[in-house]
């Protein structure tokens, strides 16, 4: 039997979205359930018997971090950051993962000739390495700390929900921030806006501002960190699974050969274009799980903006490669000199954004469904993804089976960072 929607709802979940699950929201399996019951009366037992605090320090930080999965990130971070303010000079190896690199003088022919420079090499690896446990703690703290209690102020919960709810709204955090960022280094820049010439005329470019660098490795950070998770996901891919891994494939391809062969101008013009769509689809599928009033209207307006920035722009991008590519700017490939634009560029630039492209109009075509059901039909019916129908079935024995942690102050108030009892409910 199918439920009726609510007027507010749009009665399934929106596609196209790109980003992982969390590790906090991932289904638990029934062994770590139980092993995360077994080391709390292990510690329980214990603290009772007095036995060795360096093996019960070594449980509870286990169950700590089982529950708390941001705190190994943190760990992570503090320890670069330690090693850093034991000499904190360029010359320490931890100043690459935590500063930009190579940084040259200022370009007197830019339009920016006062600002410094920034080179290319492989201590941005490290860089992108280390904001890759960054992204990997803001996002599991923001969600744990902040977002989860805001998704059961608004009364949402249902496990399943919950979990969405928190994704999405920090995916919504991540672009409103980011959006604007792209935008403002593609606003200092002379292809301003989405002026594709400019992507040719002065190729290569092999040196950038600090905030065009910054933004450029963040971004590669973000994605990278996303990789990771969906790498990691343990519960039932969602129905375009196969499409989400295709998305990241490419968008991480994109993002290290652009970089690395000097084709940055046309990568943040991408970014942006993503991004942008990417801010309005999270915050429509926000307010969906809110079932809030405003979502139909606003659904209207992330699905004018998907079409204009994923296809109207992107296929102009595309079609820069075939008529701007080798006629504007240098046309050859040179190893010792650094210059890569050539048919071979060409060719794989195209593969891949039109491969990103091909994405992008299998989401639209499931977006403009949405759409034309919310509009049309009478007695719109709940047609949720398969995942989450299945997640939800099982979201109430799933929170039973979940054991929760409680770092207590001891049996006279006294610190002493252990488990607590767990505690029957009614």
């Amino acid at each position: 039997m199918t439920r009726p929607r609510r007027l507010s709802s749009l009665g399934e979940d929106i596609r196209g979205d790109t980003s992982a699950p969390a590790v906090s929201t991932m289904s638990t399996t029934p062994e770590q359930r139980q092993a995360s019951r077994t080391r709390r009366r292990e510690l329980s037992r214990d603290r009772r018997s007095g036995r060795s605090k360096a093996r019960n320090l070594f449980k509870w930080y286990r169950e700590l971090s089982y529950r708390n999965t941001w705190l190994n990130p943190l760990i992570v971070m503090a320890m670069a950051g330690a090693g850093y303010a034991l000499n904190p000079t360029p010359e320490n190896p931890l100043h690459s993962a935590i500063f930009l690199s190579y940084a040259e003088p200022p370009d007197t022919t830019s339009r920016w000739p006062e600002s410094p420079m920034y080179g290319k090499g492989l201590k941005d690896i490290v860089f992108v390495l280390f904001y890759t446990f960054v992204f990997s703690f803001t996002r599991e703290f923001a969600m744990q700390r902040f977002l989860r209690p805001l998704a059961h102020h608004f009364k949402i919960v249902r496990k399943t929900k919950v979990s969405r709810f928190m994704e999405q709204a920090y995916t919504a955090l991540y672009f409103g921030v980011f959006s604007p960022f792209g935008l403002y280094v593609m606003y200092n820049t002379d292809m301003w806006y989405f002026n594709s010439k400019a992507f040719y005329e002065n190729y290569p470019h092999r040196s950038h501002t600090a905030d065009f660098k910054a933004y450029y490795l963040l971004q590669a950070a973000y994605w990278l960190q996303q990789a990771i998770v969906l790498m990691l996901q343990l519960e039932k891919p969602r129905k375009d699974f196969k499409e989400l891994v295709l998305h990241h494939v490419v968008t991480l391809s994109l993002i290290g050969l652009s970089y690395r062969f000097h084709f940055t101008w046309m990568g943040v013009a991408v970014f942006v274009t993503h991004d942008v769509s990417d801010f309005f689809l999270a915050t429509s599928k926000t307010l969906n799980y809110l079932d809030h009033w405003l979502i139909g209207p606003y659904f209207g307006f992330f699905i004018f903006v998907w079409i204009y920035m994923r296809h109207y722009i992107n296929i102009g991008l595309i079609y820069s490669l075939f008529t701007e590519f080798k006629t504007i700017g240098p046309w050859r490939l040179d190893w010792v000199e650094g210059y890569y634009k050539c048919g071979l560029a060409q060719v794989i630039a195209g593969t891949l954004l039109g491969s990103l492209q091909a994405v992008n109009l299998f989401w639209l075509w499931f977006i403009l469904r949405i759409a034309k059901r919310f509009i049309l039909s009478a007695e719109a019916v709940d047609e949720r993804s398969e995942d989450e129908a299945e997640d939800e079935d099982s979201s109430n024995q799933g929170d039973a089976d979940t054991p929760r942690i409680e770092v207590t102050n001891g049996e006279n108030g006294n610190s002493n960072g252990h488990a607590a009892e767990p505690k029957k409910e009614l």
